[in-house]
């Protein structure tokens, strides 16, 4: 419990920009987000992780919330990329190395699960391309 809880405060800390953040290595239970936010996932590329939202690096998926110009197969792909997000995170242990934050206030981050970027497992199985690649429609 105080590892879990001293991980959450460097997390914070690093989402806040006070300190870099090592490493952290996570064994918790995900479940897709509803209205409470704690530990779940939001779509194929941002999670909440202890009430900490992460916006994870290098890769973009679609938004399951909008299908711009790709229509329903669009939508397919983005509920494909959050399932899979989900099934790798509920796997068992993954790391998370926060970095800085964006825009919109998310801590950037990157989560492998066994030494593997979740980025690159999602894009070898099509469910998700490099970021930034422009400001690109997925269509």
């Amino acid at each position: 419990m105080i590892s879990r809880v001293l991980a959450a405060i460097i997390l914070i800390t690093t989402a806040m920009g006070a300190v870099p953040s090592p490493a952290q290595e996570w064994n918790v239970r995900f479940q897709m987000c509803g209205r409470e936010r704690v530990t779940c996932v939001v779509d194929g590329d941002t999670i909440w992780l202890q009430g900490v939202n992460l916006r994870l690096e290098s890769f973009d998926t679609p938004e399951p919330y909008n299908d711009i110009c790709g229509g329903q197969r669009e939508v397919e792909l983005a509920h494909r990329a959050s399932a899979r997000l989900l099934e790798l995170l509920n796997s068992g242990p993954f790391t998370v190395e926060a970095h800085d934050t964006d825009r919109y206030g998310r801590t950037l981050a990157t989560i492998r699960i066994g030494g593997r970027d979740v980025g690159d497992i999602l894009i070898e199985e099509g469910l998700a391309r490099r970021w930034p690649n422009g400001r690109e429609f997925w269509c």
